[in-house]
């Protein structure tokens, strides 16, 4: 588990949308609201790998070895070659270059391989949320037969264990039933 970039954990302005091809449209990390000058920390332990300015926006990645985080627009402290915590201070938010405009929003990637984009709030446990098949040993533990006696009289219904390909995805009351594993991976189209 990582570290959020910005301290208290802020507002998710705008989420991953995975592009379908490296080419593709799509939001290949996610902003999260801050203030001009406020520090960016590294969301994972790592080797800073570049720390400069790419078409005029501050930009530092630090490398993971499989995979390496980006965030934008900041103004780098820690220098290139440079081992960081996770947590540790690589750099400030900048006020331009901003996907927030007027506000103040840092863009936070995740990538692995040369071009496979990844949610970078599954770091941090924020990242989408998946539905466990019944019985799969998840936080509601197995189900068998039909419920009996007060466990018969519970708010969740009871249904028979999904098949693996019957499983859901995105349903915004799955918390509420400990039917989740937010380190699921994302399906790629």
């Amino acid at each position: 588990m990582g570290t959020w970039p910005l301290l208290p954990p802020p507002e998710v302005t705008a989420r991953f949308d995975a592009p379908a091809s490296p080419w593709a449209p799509g939001h290949r990390g996610v902003d999260l609201l801050g203030r001009p000058g406020q520090a960016v920390r590294a969301a994972l332990p790592g080797t800073v790998s570049f720390s400069g300015t790419i078409a005029g926006r501050g930009v530092v990645v630090v490398d993971h070895g499989a995979t390496r985080t980006t965030y934008e627009p900041v103004a780098g402290t820690a220098a290139v070659g440079s081992t960081v915590s996770g947590g540790e201070e690589i750099g400030a938010l900048q006020v331009g270059g901003s996907h927030c405009a007027p506000r103040s929003c840092l863009h936070w990637g995740w990538i692995a391989d040369p071009d496979t984009y990844l949610d970078p709030l599954r770091l941090v446990g924020a990242g989408p949320v998946r539905l466990l098949p019944l019985g799969s040993g998840g936080a509601a533990g197995a189900v068998g037969p039909r419920p009996s006696g007060p466990a018969a009289t519970s708010p969740v219904p009871w249904a028979p264990p999904l098949p693996r390909a019957a499983w859901v995805a995105w349903v915004p009351w799955a918390p509420w039933l400990g039917l989740v594993d937010r380190g699921a991976e994302e399906p790629r189209g």
